[in-house]
Parts: structure tokens; C-alpha cells; sequence
């Protein structure tokens, strides 16, 4: 069967990676140490190989000695006070016959010297498994020769050996350490995205109420969690808002289908004999089938302003033009009602907006502010600029919206009690068509109002820099 990574589960992905990360640095550190310390001990043992040629050459500087068999006893004597554990010390002629020489148990081999003209130039080198040979050279009057150390570094390499060992001990405790908490690193990372996880299984199993319990640590876990709960807060909302939609759809079709089903079942009976029956009949089923093609068609408005985007680079040249044949239009189907604009800060702008749109939303608005203006009959519609937004206001005077409908007034069907709406056509669906075309063009509406004393319907909309 073929192994991929990509399968392996993200909390074995973040245990391994996490463990290989941990031990490789480890290793590294290791590495590191171990070579530098290896390095810096073998410079040392070097440093103190020199150091004693020194004195040697030194000493026989001073006592300016000439190296014959009366002299022999007196440099033996001081080669054994220098002379270290585990080291030779031999003077060599210019044929390379040792002189003199004292070892601490090290047997005396022959070795070949290294060739040297200068003490600045002495040099250290592996000769033979642990030993480690210095040379540098003597010149004194007519004696020229050479003085060889031979130290046995097994001490050394024993306790470079042990070094290693503790290391490597470590490396495999590093291992174990770096599994264990790199599996516990996982399991602390992923807790919040197994919380989600069982969350999503509760809504799936209880319904869209269930929510993600978490504590904010202004992390990006905890930005996901909360932007998780925000997101189902929405999906919740707009499901109760579709199913009550759909219940308000069917209730507003039921009424209008059950009177014509009742008419025509009257006329099917007797009543197409009647002819005052039947143009009763035939008038209220007309009426009825216009308040359902009224409806649909706001159906399909609302459904168009929900799916498309807005006019790419739509641009809308003296909009307060567009606002007063509005206004004009109508005033003429309502001339009852006194309509007021001030529409001076309009005045040589441009709004990023479809004529149509624009239209289309203020029919909606003006339309509603007539219906509900009560006894004052007086409209007033006014702008504002404010940076690169123009806000347009359309005031009413009239019976206002309650306080606790006024939530819910720009959600679709809805409509306020009997009371505001007795006597009044439309569907509820004016104000989320409205909303939405708004939305399109990166607007926002707002709705204030107080029972019995008004309403005031405000929409920004961007104004174009064209």
C-alpha cells in the first residue's frame, strides 16, 4: 500500500515535525559543543607541548650547554621535574640519535621527526594511534639538534569517548522528550479545533443553536472560533429568517388562492347563472390575481437585488434631477401630499449609483412615507455630503413605527400590526428590496421612528469621483 504524508492525520503531522525539529536542533547543539570542545582540548594538550619546548630550549639556552656525557645527568634531571604523565621527552643530534631521554610510561619508539628550521614553526601532529609528537629545534654554539615530546592522548580520547557517549544518550532522551512533547504540543494546538469539530457534530445532531465554548486569548485560534460562532449566528438567523419567510409566502398566497378557489367554486355551483354573482365573483378574482402577480413580481425584484452585483463603474450625473422627477411623479399620483426637498449639496455631484436603482429605492421609500404620513400629508426629503458619501433622508410626520417592530421591519414580509397596516396595499417585501439594492452599491439604510410621531428612512450611497 502507498504511504503518503498528505494522509497522515495533521495531529501526527504536528508530532512529527515538532519531534524532528526538537531533535535536530538538540543534535545540532550537540554537534556543535562536542567538535568545539574536541577542538579546544587538543589545542590546549598543543599549547602545553610547545610551552614545555620552550622551556627546554630555554634551559639550555641559559645554562648554555653543550649536550656532552658531563652535562647528560644534570639536563636528565631537568627533563624528569617537566616531564607529565603518560609523555616522552627526548633530545635529538643532527643524525636524529636520541641524547637524552625520559618517558613516564611511554616506551621509547623510533619515530620520524618532524622537520622543523624554526621554534615559531614547531608543529604537532598524530604520529602513532594516541601519540601526539612535538618537535622544534635546538642550536646552541656548535650543537644543533632536536627536542621531540611524545604524549599518549588515550586519557584524552577516553574522555572524548565518554563525551560522545553522554550525547548520543542524550540524542535518543532527546527523541523520547521531543515525541512526547511534540504530542503534547499537538494535542494543546489542536484542542479548540476539536472543540469545533465536536460543536459541528452537535448542530448536525441538536440543531443550529449549539455554539463553540472558548476563551478569548487574542489569538488567531480564538479569532477563528469567534469568527465560527459569529458565522452560525448568521446561518441561524437567515434560516429562522427563510423559514418564516416561506411561512409568510404561503400565508399571503393562501388568502388570495382560498377567495378565488371560493368564488369559483360559487360560480361552478349556481352563481354563473347569476350575472350579479358572477361580476362580484369575477371582479374579486381579478383583484385577487393582480394582489398575486403584484406579489411574485416583488418576489422576483427582491430575488434579482439579492443575487446580482452591482453596476460595475455605475455612475448617476446631477442625481438631484433624478430625486425631483421623482418627487414629481409622485406628487402627481398622491396630490394630497405635500412634499419638501432640499437637494442643494446634490448639486454638481455624482453618485455611484443606476438611475434605475435609484429610482426603484426611492418608489419604495417615498411610497411607504405616503402610505403611513397619517393627517400631517407633509414629506420631506433631505441631503447630506459628509466626506465621499452623500446621506438622503425622507422624512414623514405620520403614525411612526412601534418600538419593538422597528427591528424587523426591513426583514421580507414582514409588516407591522393590523393597526398601521389596516386599509394599506403591498406585501412586506418593499423595504428588503430597498435594503438590498443599497447594499449593492456599498450603501447602508437606517430607520428611525417613534409611535405616533414619525418615521425618518436615511440611505448613503458613495459619491463617484468621475
Amino acid at each position: 500500500m502507498d504511504f503518503s504524508f498528505s494522509r497522515i492525520p495533521i495531529k501526527w503531522k504536528l508530532t512529527i515535525w515538532s519531534s524532528v525539529l526538537l531533535f535536530l536542533v538538540f543534535v545540532g547543539y550537540n554537534a556543535v559543543q562536542y567538535i568545539f570542545m574536541e577542538k579546544w582540548m587538543i589545542k590546549k594538550e598543543e599549547l602545553i607541548l610547545q610551552q614545555t619546548m620552550r622551556e627546554i630550549i630555554n634551559y639550555s639556552l641559559e645554562k648554555e650547554l653543550s649536550f656532552k656525557e658531563t652535562e647528560l645527568a644534570d639536563i636528565r634531571g631537568f627533563l624528569e621535574r617537566i616531564n607529565e604523565k603518560n609523555q616522552l621527552i627526548r633530545i635529538l643530534d643532527k643524525e636524529g640519535h636520541p641524547i637524552v631521554v625520559v618517558s613516564d610510561d611511554i616506551q621509547n619508539k623510533r619515530l620520524q621527526s618532524i622537520p622543523v628550521s624554526r621554534f615559531d614553526h614547531a608543529k604537532t601532529d598524530y604520529v602513532d594511534g594516541n601519540l601526539v609528537l612535538g618537535s622544534g629545534p635546538v642550536t646552541i654554539f656548535q650543537f644543533t639538534g632536536t627536542v621531540e615530546i611524545l604524549k599518549n592522548m588515550q586519557e584524552f580520547e577516553q574522555l572524548s569517548g565518554a563525551l560522545f557517549q553522554v550525547m548520543a544518550i542524550g540524542c535518543l532522551g532527546a527523541v523520547v522528550i521531543s515525541g512526547v512533547g511534540g504530542r503534547l504540543l499537538a494535542r494543546q494546538l489542536l484542542k479548540p479545533l476539536q472543540s469545533m469539530n465536536e460543536t459541528i457534530r452537535n448542530i448536525k445532531q441538536k440543531g443550529l443553536h449549539e455554539r463553540v465554548q472558548f476563551h478569548d486569548n487574542q489569538d488567531e485560534i480564538a479569532s477563528l472560533m469567534n469568527m465560527f460562532n459569529k458565522m452560525m449566528d448568521q446561518v441561524e438567523r437567515s434560516f429562522l429568517q427563510q423559514r418564516q419567510f416561506v411561512e409568510d409566502a404561503s400565508h399571503e398566497l393562501r388568502t388570495p388562492l382560498a377567495i378565488i378557489e371560493g368564488h369559483l367554486a360559487l360560480l361552478r355551483r349556481w352563481g354563473k347563472n347569476d350575472p350579479a354573482v358572477l361580476e362580484e365573483s369575477l371582479q374579486a378574482s381579478i383583484q385577487e390575481l393582480t394582489r398575486l402577480k403584484g406579489l411574485v413580481q416583488e418576489m422576483l425584484a427582491l430575488t434579482r437585488a439579492e443575487q446580482e452585483q452591482g453596476e460595475l463603474n455605475a455612475v448617476l450625473p446631477d442625481p438631484d434631477r433624478a430625486i425631483r422627477q421623482m418627487i414629481r411623479n409622485v406628487g402627481l399620483l398622491h396630490p394630497a401630499i405635500q412634499f419638501t426637498a432640499d437637494l442643494d449639496a446634490l448639486s454638481g455631484l455624482h453618485l455611484a449609483v443606476g438611475e434605475e436603482h435609484l429610482e426603484q429605492i426611492l418608489l419604495i421609500l417615498l411610497d411607504n412615507a405616503v402610505k403611513y404620513s397619517g393627517e400631517s400629508k407633509r414629506v420631506e426629503i433631505r441631503v447630506a455630503v459628509w466626506q465621499e458619501t452623500a446621506c438622503i433622508e425622507i422624512v414623514d410626520h405620520g403614525i411612526g413605527i412601534p418600538e419593538q417592530d422597528l427591528p424587523f421591519v426591513m426583514d421580507r414580509l414582514y409588516r407591522v400590526d393590523k393597526s398601521r397596516s389596516r386599509g394599506q396595499s403591498g406585501h412586506g417585501l418593499g423595504l428588503s428590496i430597498a435594503k438590498r439594492l443599497i447594499e449593492r452599491y456599498n450603501g447602508n439604510l437606517t430607520i428611525k421612528s417613534a409611535w405616533q410621531q414619525g418615521t425618518t428612512v436615511s440611505f448613503s450611497l458613495p459619491v463617484s469621483l468621475k
